[in-house]
């Protein structure tokens, strides 16, 4: 299982294909369908996190839960920000 886990963390689009296809992860998460796709394009850690909180915690933010989003979106912002640099 561990195999199969780590290569997925490294692919968060992948996963969020994944989920989306074989089951209901994202069923009743947003009210309209831009902000998965605004997700999905430019922030996908941060998309996923925000699903498995409404879905594993009920939805209710605490401490950890914005811990954890901080983290989700510094790694989004980290792995999206490096390509200006190449211009």
């Amino acid at each position: 299982m561990g195999c199969i886990l780590l290569p997925i963390l490294f692919f968060p689009r992948l996963l969020i294909i994944i989920l989306y296809l074989s089951s209901g992860w994202f069923a009743g998460v947003f009210e309209t369908k831009i902000w998965p796709v605004i997700g999905f394009l430019l922030m996908p850690y941060t998309l996923l996190w925000y699903s498995a909180v409404n879905n594993w915690f009920n939805g209710q933010w605490g401490f950890w839960q914005i811990v954890v989003l901080i983290i989700a979106i510094l790694i989004d912002l980290s792995s999206d920000g490096g390509s200006i640099s190449d211009l």
